[in-house]
């Protein structure tokens, strides 16, 4: 599932610059990275959307209706100037905890590597993500990150993401 997440991983505290402003370093073969500073009040607004809605999330994995396979959870983890966000897939829930597989190639932290199979601490998730007949549920921060793009990155967005975002 890397591809489905090719445009974000997401870098947080790691450029000094003002709010809201984020940038973005290409990786040939592995998503691109978007960074933004860490009192970003439009990222950090989309994390506590998702962090207050996170189960919306666990009703829809629980209930057998959707596509099991299109479920996704980012979470931070920390790095010496900040934290990285990074997806995991495959994700199950035992006792009431997340687990999951982690779906993006880390650039800073240490902490994990692309195809760990990890606990999800609920604290550290920061968004999530499902399909609903093709229509994207969920996935604050990427339709933030999508809002901030060109037209020509969106165009391309919207070419390769395999799920409508309806505005």
């Amino acid at each position: 599932m890397k591809n489905l997440f090719l445009y974000f991983s997401l870098i947080v505290g790691l450029i000094s610059c003002n709010s809201n402003q984020m940038t973005k370093t290409e990786r040939e073969g592995d998503p691109n990275l978007y960074s933004t500073p860490s009192d970003d009040s439009e990222m950090n607004e989309a994390i506590s959307n998702a962090k207050n809605s996170l189960n919306r999330f666990g009703t829809a994995l629980g209930s057998n209706k959707y596509d099991t396979s299109t479920f996704a959870l980012k979470v931070k983890f920390p790095t010496k100037t900040g934290a990285e966000h990074i997806w995991a897939t495959s994700i199950t829930i035992k006792n009431g905890e997340y687990f999951g597989v982690v779906d993006n190639l880390p650039d800073l932290t240490t902490k994990v590597k692309y195809g760990d199979k990890i606990k999800l601490v609920k604290e550290d998730i920061t968004d999530w993500m499902f399909s609903d007949n093709g229509i994207l549920q969920g996935g604050y921060t990427i339709k933030l990150i999508r809002s901030r793009m060109t037209k020509e990155e969106k165009d391309n967005f919207d070419t390769e993401f395999p799920f409508k975002i309806e505005n």
